[in-house]
């Protein structure tokens, strides 16, 4: 439940507010998609830490108005910013399907979660921008150690579960199944943690980012190492 005044802001500013004890990130989400009753067909995903700028608002509205049949979501740029700077090549991944029609899609994964589609997919033009270090770079540590907890259970289970197919990696058309795909074969990586910083400041060229893309890159490097560490010790248990 919200411990903060989200609710009350909400409130004041005419929304309807529903909450739900958490149970997991994708459960979580699967609640808000299919157990509320919508008043209009389609649907913005969007979290605490993340604004719309106007021409996305005017883009998402013409598209709704006029939706082809068979288009159930859409995939939207995000611009993830740090220290006053857009990352514009060290974001890892800066697609992802927000706009939806709730009783067509569905969210697996318990951590990062993965956001499946039951029909067509289509891009839209204008982004969105995330601010993940908004309060500050001790919140965004205590968040990503409790990921790095969640990320190292499924890796453990992913290894187990799933054989990496590099065709799927490479060729696989849908995004979010390509980039399942992918995970499946880092899982499985000698020294990923040094994996990821090489290929988000040499194939991402995250030092065109200047310093806040070079913290970055260390960043995510050492969140590696915290679910390398963590799903040894699960292992080992």
């Amino acid at each position: 439940m919200s411990t903060d005044r989200t609710v009350e802001l909400a409130n004041e500013l005419g929304a309807k507010v529903t909450q739900r004890a958490f149970d997991g990130y994708a459960r979580q989400r699967n609640a808000g998609l299919h157990q509320i009753n919508y008043k209009h067909p389609w649907v913005l995903i969007l979290d605490a830490d993340e604004i719309v700028p106007e021409a996305l608002r005017i883009e998402m509205e013409t598209f709704v108005s006029s939706a082809p049949e068979g288009v159930v979501a859409c995939r939207i740029r995000r611009r993830d910013f740090f220290m006053g700077r857009w990352l514009k090549h060290a974001q890892m991944s800066p697609f992802f399907v927000r706009l939806v029609m709730p009783n067509r899609v569905r969210y697996e994964r318990e951590v990062n979660e993965v956001l499946i589609a039951d029909g067509e997919i289509v891009d839209l033009k204008n982004p969105f921008d995330h601010f993940p270090f908004s309060k500050g770079i001790t919140h965004w540590v205590d968040k990503h150690n409790r990921y790095s907890s969640m990320e190292a259970q499924e890796l453990v289970r992913q290894r187990a579960a799933h054989k990496p197919s590099l065709k799927s990696a490479l060729f696989e058309r849908d995004f979010n199944n390509r980039r399942v795909a992918q995970k499946a074969i880092f899982y499985r990586m000698p020294l990923r943690p040094l994996v990821k910083w090489l290929f988000l400041v040499i194939a991402k060229r995250a030092f065109l980012d200047g310093k806040p893309g070079m913290t970055y890159a260390r960043l995510m490097m050492i969140y590696e190492y915290l679910i390398d560490l963590k799903a040894k010790e699960i292992e080992s248990s």
